[in-house]
């Protein structure tokens, strides 16, 4: 009786279907993380130009309110909707050299006049309640604006000081700035952790 071989074609061509599947997984998640990520950046760029934008203070111009090496965000959406107000602090870029940043106060605002007698601040001719500052407080003029020297700030014209003023390049020294120089209002300090908050304005 003749016995036919029994065929196992089947085995010699047989693949497991999951053999390839480690390397498929592996592509899926990368091409995922990197879409993950072009999102995320995407949404990080969109902030930072548009909403808020981390800065760090470099000198001591604003002290007492603020300290050199302060991490503080910048608020860049308010001013789209509302005017820059007196007392805000603001970043702005330095009217002489646009590559840097200064914070700086606005203690003016386009219409008043500004007057720097007896060492203190006038606006409008009233002597400026100014109660973020110590009250032995000095202000001084500068090349710009001179002691009893009256100016008025102009449409789209602010003027700022620092909190230290002994101690600060300002508008005293450099003139006003513009709107479009301002680049933001700060409103939350990150760093140190013991000033962990919104700013006082």
């Amino acid at each position: 009786m003749e016995i036919q071989p029994k065929n196992n074609s089947s085995l010699d061509y047989y693949t497991s279907p999951n053999q390839n599947s480690f390397f498929d997984n592996i592509g899926t998640h990368l091409i995922d993380f990197i879409q993950t990520l072009v999102v995320f950046g995407a949404i990080f760029v969109l902030i930072y130009l548009l909403i808020a934008q981390p800065h760090r203070v470099s000198g001591r111009s604003m002290v007492p309110n603020f300290q050199d090496g302060d991490l503080i965000l910048t608020d860049k959406l308010s001013y789209r909707f509302g005017e820059p107000k007196k007392g805000d602090v603001i970043v702005l870029k330095y009217p002489k050299s646009e590559t840097q940043e200064f914070i700086k106060r606005i203690v003016a605002v386009p219409g008043d006049t500004l007057e720097i007698r007896s060492n203190s601040l006038y606006i409008n001719g009233q002597k400026s309640e100014e109660v973020y500052l110590p009250p032995d407080t000095i202000t001084e003029g500068a090349a710009y604006i001179r002691e009893n020297e009256i100016i008025t700030i102009e449409k789209d014209q602010y003027f700022v000081f620092g909190d230290n003023r002994l101690n600060s390049s300002d508008s005293r020294s450099w003139g006003p700035v513009t709107r479009a120089e301002i680049v933001g209002r700060t409103f939350f300090r990150y760093w140190p952790l013991n000033t962990f908050g919104l700013t006082v304005h």
